[in-house]
């Protein structure tokens, strides 16, 4: 069992620990400005569209474009109806409802897009699993295109 010393430099470290006043709370959420779902769903289906192009231009199938544009809408759909879901249990005043919310739409969101990918081949005849497989993960890393942009536009000091 490994324990902290008293007057340790561990325990100087935890005590370091300073929270913000409620001053200092409000002023960093005034300089966070909130990324809205609706414009990373836009995004997320425009990165689609463009997926879908780009695979047709390079093959020359357009059901390479189908496998591209089904792949993407795989992950748009579920996470527009998480958004619409999470929404709504947002505005609840009780908290534990809203985190069982995101939870539970979380689930419907991977289940969705779980079974859209698992009937893909039913769907798309000759389906390009390449293609698919791009408009996915292109679609899914907007996310992270959205929190980088998030994170640049953090107002200074």
């Amino acid at each position: 069992m490994n324990t902290i010393a008293p007057g340790s430099e561990d325990e100087v470290e935890e005590s370091d620990f300073k929270p913000l006043t409620a001053e200092e709370a409000q002023q960093l959420r005034s300089r966070i400005v909130p990324v809205s779902l609706v414009r990373i769903l836009m995004v997320q289906a425009l990165v689609g569209a463009l997926v879908a192009l780009l695979a047709w231009g390079l093959t020359g199938r357009p059901v390479a474009a189908w496998s591209a544009a089904y792949g993407s809408l795989a992950v748009v759909i579920p996470a527009a109806l998480f958004a619409r879901g999470v929404r709504k249990h947002m505005a609840s005043s009780n908290p534990g409802a809203a985190v069982t919310g995101l939870f539970g739409w979380e689930l419907v969101k991977i289940v969705l897009t779980v079974a859209a990918l698992a009937a893909a081949p039913w769907v798309i005849p000759g389906l390009v699993w390449l293609a698919l497989l791009a408009g996915v993960v292109l679609t899914l890393k907007m996310y992270w295109f959205a929190l980088w942009l998030q994170i640049r536009s953090v107002k200074p000091n």
